[in-house]
């Protein structure tokens, strides 16, 4: 199975949850290649400080993550995708309507949602590490889930 991470950069909540759930495919011995773009990420960026000390609490190593620009990815080989927000997915729809029933949020996937944000995994982006680690938390939530589920 391939999925995908889409959010806005590629440099915080997608890098994120693609090297979680990479860690979590390995740890669960399940067969998952996964990827991650943005919708508006600059091609080549790297991760946030926040994001990259927020997943070394993870036993994770984001230093060597590079963002993709959804139009350099490989998103049409994908089994399943999954977006930060509603309004990301809506955009994948837009630019890839071929994948329709392919799509949706994390949380959508995972059948989580939250008062606060619905079904919308919120940008952590200019924000207080506090908040990535809350971000990472949500995303973490959702991808146990995920395991689970395929």
């Amino acid at each position: 199975m391939k999925i995908m991470f889409i959010c806005t950069g590629n440099i915080c909540r997608s890098a994120m949850a693609e090297a979680m759930m990479k860690k979590m495919a390995k740890d669960n011995q399940k067969n998952i290649e996964v990827y991650s773009c943005g919708i508006s990420a600059d091609d080549g960026d790297i991760p946030t400080q926040h994001a990259i000390d927020t997943m070394e609490q993870y036993g994770i190593d984001l230093k060597k993550h590079r963002a993709t620009h959804i139009r350099y990815s490989n998103i049409e080989e994908m089994d399943l995708i999954l977006c930060a927000t509603t309004s990301h997915k809506m955009s994948v729809l837009r630019l890839y309507p071929q994948l329709e029933g392919k799509v949706f949020t994390i949380k959508e996937y995972a059948g989580l949602k939250d008062e606060v944000n619905g079904i919308d995994i919120k940008d952590p982006w200019g924000y207080d590490f506090k908040t990535y680690q809350e971000c990472a938390k949500e995303i973490e939530e959702s991808l146990k889930r995920i395991v689970e589920k395929i």
